[in-house]
């Protein structure tokens, strides 16, 4: 499809940014086993009152055949149109901290005019750290605390937390092509992939959110609270663990995934999980892991550098 219009708009009542921001990408479509992106956008979207700097054009970007968007029918007449949406939002964490995010369906064109966007915007704004999460299914329990391969230019986050480094080729998404130009532009950039058990890949799964999130908060530094999300991450892992008590063939599936994963973490020599129990850190927990980060921030021009 060729490009036939402006990319983005930007908000006429755009409030003024702060730079050296970080910059948090979130965006749904090809890999997002356990809706872990669907729902990381919608606690941003619900919970944290984004205020919309630049909204991406539809008409541009959206095949809107392959993702319609909703109406409502009330008996005899249609009372709502909701389009999909792809914005750049100026946001504030749990704790009141400030972050731009970038939130949204992945593009189905102009990838190449879309990347070039996004790099502008980041410099406009001069983002300091860029970090964007997605989910894949993997051979794991959910027994055991959700895994993430990070890349990116960020060796630090790749050597304390990417417990799967994989050489392989796989089918790229936006998200890929946006880490790919960052890390070209010399930016402080991280991807996470999540490995989500692929038993559950195609389902809500709330532990996938949570994961996201505090992949977000060990690379940023921000901190969410996510208490309704952990509450139904304890409904949902009880259902699962029900299942698989009631059934022979999923009992010896999980076992078998447990001690798979229990061999390769043994023998490993790379990062270990992020999460090390069933469930996200307290709120206390996040804040104290954020004095952390914060101690131990470089100082001075290192922690300066901007898109």
């Amino acid at each position: 499809m060729p490009l036939s219009g402006p990319l983005f708009e930007r908000a006429a009542s755009a409030p003024p940014v702060p730079r050296g921001l970080p910059l948090v990408i979130a965006l749904t479509g090809f890999t997002d086993a356990g809706s872990a992106v669907s729902r990381l956008v919608d606690y941003v979207r619900d919970d944290l009152d984004p205020t919309p700097l630049a909204v991406f054009s539809n008409d541009v970007l959206l095949d809107y055949r392959a993702r319609r968007p909703l109406v409502s029918f009330e008996q005899d007449h249609l009372t709502d149109y909701r389009p999909p949406r792809l914005e750049l939002s100026f946001v504030h964490d749990s704790l009141g901290q400030p972050f731009l995010v970038l939130t949204g369906y992945e593009p189905d064109f102009a990838w190449d005019a879309f990347a070039r966007s996004v790099l502008d915007l980041a410099a406009a704004y001069g983002v300091a750290t860029v970090t964007w999460v997605h989910a894949i299914p993997m051979p794991v329990p959910h027994t055991r605390p959700i895994g993430t391969t990070v890349s990116g230019t960020r060796s630090e986050l790749t050597e304390a937390h990417s417990v799967w480094q994989p050489h392989t080729q796989v089918p790229s998404t936006a998200g890929h092509l946006l880490e790919f130009r960052f890390a070209e532009a010399g930016a402080h950039v991280a991807g996470f992939v999540l490995l989500v058990p692929h038993y559950l890949g195609d389902t809500e799964y709330p532990a996938a959110a949570l994961a996201a999130l505090d992949s977000l908060t060990v690379a940023t530094g921000l901190v969410f609270a996510g208490d309704e999300l952990r509450e139904e991450n304890r409904e949902y892992l009880a259902k699962v663990d029900d299942q698989v008590a009631g059934s022979d063939e999923l009992s010896r599936m999980v076992q078998g995934l447990e001690e798979r994963y229990d061999a390769y973490m043994a023998g490993s020599t790379l990062a270990t999980p992020m999460i090390h129990t069933g469930d996200l850190p307290s709120a206390d927990e996040l804040a104290a892991e954020l004095e952390r980060f914060l101690a131990s921030r470089p100082t001075g021009d290192e922690d300066k550098r901007g898109l």
